[in-house]
């Protein structure tokens, strides 16, 4: 697949770098923790879910308690991979998102911080506090043409942002361009959106890194295996009454990594994504791969 959004060299790199290994029997550990911190986002974009008029807008958020929780028990892993406030919302809706920001520095003060916004509720003030309460890098995805661009690179040289700290990416191309960006079905949810891709019928036979080097939270504590799977339809887990750690390691979280590093997509929402699954995570699913092998090695 060609690779249309210029940011995942980049994220690949700094995932790549920091895999990290559990105990002495030399686990890979996740090397991105994405959160998505709330059940909202102030824009529908033709080609998300949220244009489904069915899908939900919640007005949620993930709770002090939860937020302290996820990251006290990051930094008892030393994890210094990268952390992403994203997922099926906007980010900086959350009325705390500076404390929020703050506290994950404090627990993690090697870790790679990252927010990808619209942008919408940025100014310079609030760039400036985004920063000074921890963040490294900001991604600002621009969906409404050259003239909003040209506008948020004025604003990040303004508040005096090093290049290496903002990435400003294109979303307003046209359909026949995927909109600037390696656009999917996002495993089947946007059958019904305003930018229909259907559903496959039948499974892709292609590997998926995605629980190699991923661990998603929703702002409710659920664990899912990616951000592709916004029906909500594989939870591994719950963060309010398990520890990440056992959670990565769990039945079924390894009965999913087995499967789709061997290309096996054939149960459900897999089997009806239609996502590359390779663009990142390579390191991760070759040490996954040797792991699994001594684990055969050593019970057969």
């Amino acid at each position: 697949m060609k690779i249309i959004d210029k940011n995942l060299p980049r994220k690949n790199k700094i995932t790549e770098d920091r895999l990290e290994f559990y105990s002495e029997k030399k686990i890979p550990l996740m090397s991105e923790v994405e959160i998505s911190n709330s059940g909202m986002c102030n824009r529908k974009c033709s080609f998300c879910p949220r244009s489904d008029p069915d899908y939900p807008d919640i007005n949620e958020f993930i709770s002090e308690d939860l937020h302290t929780k996820i990251f006290s028990e990051l930094s008892s892993l030393d994890y210094k991979g990268m952390v992403i406030y994203s997922g099926y919302v906007e980010p900086l809706l959350h009325k705390k998102i500076y404390e929020n920001l703050a506290e994950a520095r404090k627990f993690l003060p090697d870790a790679q911080i990252e927010i990808i916004t619209n942008g919408d509720v940025l100014n310079k003030d609030r760039l400036v506090k985004l920063f000074d309460a921890g963040l490294s890098t900001l991604l600002i995805s621009v969906y409404d043409g050259p003239k909003e661009e040209k506008q948020f690179y004025n604003l990040c040289k303004e508040a005096g942002l090093r290049e290496d700290q903002y990435v400003i990416r294109n979303r307003y191309k046209p359909a026949e361009q995927s909109f600037g960006l390696n656009l999917s079905n996002r495993s089947g949810t946007l059958s019904n959106a305003e930018y229909k891709i259907p559903a496959l019928t039948k499974s892709l036979n292609q590997k998926c890194n995605y629980p190699a080097y991923k661990f998603f939270i929703d702002y409710n504590g659920e664990v899912q295996m990616c951000s592709h799977d916004w029906g909500k339809k594989y939870i591994l887990g719950n963060v309010n009454k398990q520890r990440i750690i056992d959670i990565w390691l769990n039945q079924k979280f390894q009965f999913a990594r087995k499967k789709l590093l061997l290309a096996e997509r054939n149960f459900s929402p897999c089997n009806k994504c239609d996502v590359s699954g390779e663009l990142l995570g390579s390191k991760h699913a070759n040490e996954w791969k040797k792991f699994n092998e001594k684990l055969v090695k050593k019970n057969s």
